[in-house]
């Protein structure tokens, strides 16, 4: 029998779609997340490479910067922010815009120290890795072990906020009123984070002088008696080496005070300066939000931080002009693409953040009028929702991008929380203010009434709260609230 098939060599035709992100929508993207730190960086590598870019120096390439929130905007009440004008650009008519992708006041009760112990060339890329230090820095070390202490809503709040207050010497150098003022919670609250956070790596960090640095290392090696206390009050004269004073309030002969002081000598007065060279250089925030006299806000981009450039057509038309060879029209038609691409990322960039952070700011206005007790639930698909844009975009967006607000400056991610849902068709409740309810019914406690994390959650729920146990002993462990039978001891105990 013959096989009549015969094997040959054939056209096909298929019809097929698919994504293609042209080189220049990859960079327009990558501009998006990049700090304003890390764009100075590209932008200054763009103008050594393309001859066509000049940097601009007055206003003649500045966008319009400011968007009034304030005419309406109050803690109840929220309009639409009108997005910023598009700068007068020369760019392509074709150019496509980046967002185009596919791509928790407690009650008397103080339980929190209780508990059981590239280019727009195609032929490279920035790499922004690159140009950071691989050494960690202490602020690093200290987010990594806030991230192990289990800590949610309000509380992470506080203490990232507290983290950024240290300075490179481990010390806490902020006022915890001004601190706690800023953040409209008790200054206890905020001494309470202290004391947890003084439990962190390197021992003596979050100190606020040298006396309590020293008295944290000593602490732990179980190496604070007496004497030593003594000899911490008095360090003036021990600084004059007055050793005879210091027998007397120490109460030691000569001797054994030398061996304390050898003892000081060992311990680190600056545990700090063992992790990075260098700390983080200093942040500049991408956006200022000023309060209003009528109550309201005001949004507006920091126009010291934004790369100012422009494309010099002039140059490009007598160049084109007088070239000769094909290859030398060539680089000059994809610099002044590369160019004008560049001009119009960095004009949808400064849009894009405006449009963002004048979202978050009408959905945390709460925040900003009384304080992180008020932060509502919000997440990415929320405020992209609002302003039409993926949700890839606005995480982008928020990444490495800074707010400057009364109350301090905060990275744009600080204002996304979760949510606990509602029993019924309420609206759903912000984890800090669930986390509050909590620190509330467990201060109201007396001897005789100590409320179990079942019992908890019945009293949530009658408040609307749709919550499960589970979630009520996260919270509380997280706000270093010991279990219920540990409670009824202390309680039994303080009798």
């Amino acid at each position: 029998m013959v096989n009549n098939m015969a094997i040959a060599p054939k056209l096909q035709l298929k019809q097929g779609q698919s994504l293609v992100m042209t080189p220049q929508l990859q960079q327009a993207i990558k501009l998006l997340q990049l700090s304003n730190i890390e764009l100075a960086a590209f932008v200054d590598e763009q103008l050594e490479s393309n001859p066509l870019l000049e940097r601009g120096t007055g206003d003649e390439n500045r966008r319009e910067e400011k968007v009034n929130v304030s005419e309406t905007i109050s803690s109840s009440e929220m309009i639409d922010v009108p997005a910023a004008k598009a700068a007068d650009f020369d760019v392509p008519d074709h150019a496509v815009t980046p967002d185009a992708s596919a791509a928790d006041v407690g009650g008397a009760v103080d339980w929190s120290k209780a508990g059981s112990g590239g280019t727009f060339n195609s032929s490279s890329e920035y790499d922004a890795v690159a140009n950071t230090a691989a050494e960690i820095s202490l602020i690093d070390h200290l987010t990594e072990q806030l991230s192990m202490l289990g800590l949610t809503g309000t509380e992470h709040l506080i203490a990232q906020h507290l983290i950024d207050h240290v300075d490179e010497n481990g010390y806490l150098r902020a006022s915890l009123e001004g601190i706690a003022e800023n953040l409209g919670v008790t200054p206890q609250r905020i001494q309470s984070m202290v004391t947890q956070l003084q439990t962190f790596e390197p021992t003596g960090v979050f100190a606020r002088d040298l006396k309590e640095c020293l008295s944290l290392q000593l602490r732990e090696k179980n190496a604070l008696d007496v004497p030593m206390q003594a000899l911490l009050d008095n360090l003036g004269l021990l600084a004059k080496h007055d050793l005879s004073k210091l027998m007397k309030l120490c109460g030691v002969g000569k001797d054994e005070l030398l061996e304390y002081i050898k003892r000081l000598k060992n311990l680190a007065p600056k545990p700090g300066l063992a992790f990075g060279g260098d700390m983080a250089a200093a942040v500049a925030p991408d956006v200022f939000i000023r309060e209003m006299p009528n109550g309201g806000w005001t949004v507006e981009l920091n126009s010291d931080t934004l790369p100012r450039v422009l494309v010099d057509n002039r140059y490009y038309n007598e160049v084109s002009a007088i070239a000769k060879d094909e290859e030398s029209k060539t680089f000059m038609s994809e610099c002044h693409a590369n160019a004008n691409w560049l001009v119009k990322s960095l004009d949808q960039r400064a849009r894009t953040i405006m449009k963002v952070a004048s979202e978050i700011v009408k959905q945390q206005d709460g925040f900003f009028a009384y304080g992180v007790d008020h932060m509502r639930p919000l997440n990415l698909k929320t405020v992209a929702e609002a302003i039409d844009m993926h949700e890839s975009t606005v995480s982008r967006v928020t990444s490495n991008k800074f707010m400057s607000t009364p109350r301090g400056v905060f990275e744009l991610k600080y204002f996304f929380t979760a949510s606990i849902p509602s029993i019924g068709d309420g609206e759903a409740h912000s984890a800090e203010a669930v986390r509050h309810k909590i620190k509330i019914l467990i201060s109201e406690e007396t001897e005789g009434h100590v409320k179990s994390d079942d019992k908890i959650v019945d009293l949530l729920r009658a408040q609307g709260i749709d919550i499960a146990r589970r979630t009520v002993a996260k919270y509380r462990e997280s706000m270093g609230i010991p279990s219920s039978v540990e409670r009824r001891r202390v309680f039994k105990h303080a009798i």
